[in-house]
């Protein structure tokens, strides 16, 4: 296992925001874990053990329905946090949690969490304000599915996830694309098809390239910028 170090936690935004006094607190009990992809961090209504503070992962937040469809009600990468319920006092949530893109993430068990959190220090005020910015995601999404075309569903979930890999390189399948948009896979066959000939995407083997964001942002709805800066207001620590 690595050393933690103040320099190492900047992957994570949340964490980079704390001051040194108050993140020192927490690396003695942070611990660097690798999550693989498909991972399922918590079950509907099961006790959450940890929360986990994603760097290069990704976590899809999922509501599952009685017939067994899914869809994504939010995303958490290195802007956030997963297990918001350790600390508004619920401990379960009727969604669930499963790794959509595998890499790290730190992990720090519930009860040090709550411990942290009633300090009543920047790192309480910096959970609620992400609280805040998650509720604003799940929204939103919801708007977007009503009211946005598939097309435009998906340019904002590829510009999103972009957002927490600047490589520009996903590995997904459409197949696991149309699940966390709720749609049917044909319908994102048919999207990315007509964001490939716009030259934003190239897909070939599970493999989705941005070629052109400009372009790509050109074609989303205005869902993408209202999540985005709202978490980008929410989470700056100087912002009131």
């Amino acid at each position: 296992m690595p050393t933690l170090t103040t320099n190492s936690t900047m992957q994570n935004h949340l964490l980079a925001a704390l001051p040194a006094i108050e993140l020192n607190e927490l690396l003695a009990h942070l611990e660097l874990v690798s999550l693989k992809l498909g991972t399922m961090l918590y079950e509907p209504g099961e006790q959450m053990r940890y929360a986990y503070f994603p760097t290069t992962a990704i976590i899809s937040l999922h509501y599952v329905t009685e017939s067994g469809a899914s869809v994504e009600t939010a995303g958490v990468g290195n802007e956030g946090m997963v297990g918001v319920s350790l600390f508004m006092g619920g401990n379960t949530t009727p969604s669930s949690a499963m790794v959509q893109t595998a890499g790290n993430a730190y992990r720090l068990e519930r009860h040090q969490l709550q411990t942290e959190f009633k300090r009543a220090g920047l790192f309480q005020r910096m959970l609620l304000r992400y609280s805040q910015a998650l509720l604003t995601q799940v929204s939103q999404t919801s708007a977007c599915n009503r009211h946005h075309s598939i097309e435009q569903q998906l340019s904002r979930w590829l510009l999103t996830t972009l957002d927490r890999i600047p490589s520009g390189e996903l590995i997904m399948t459409q197949e696991l694309v149309a699940n966390m948009l709720g749609v049917r896979r044909e319908s994102v066959t048919t999207a990315a098809g007509n964001l490939q000939q716009a030259g934003c995407i190239n897909y070939r083997r599970g493999h989705i390239s941005i070629l052109d964001r400009k372009v790509l942002e050109g074609r989303v709805c205005e869902c993408y910028l209202v999540v985005r800066k709202e978490v980008n207001r929410l989470m700056d620590p100087t912002s009131k």
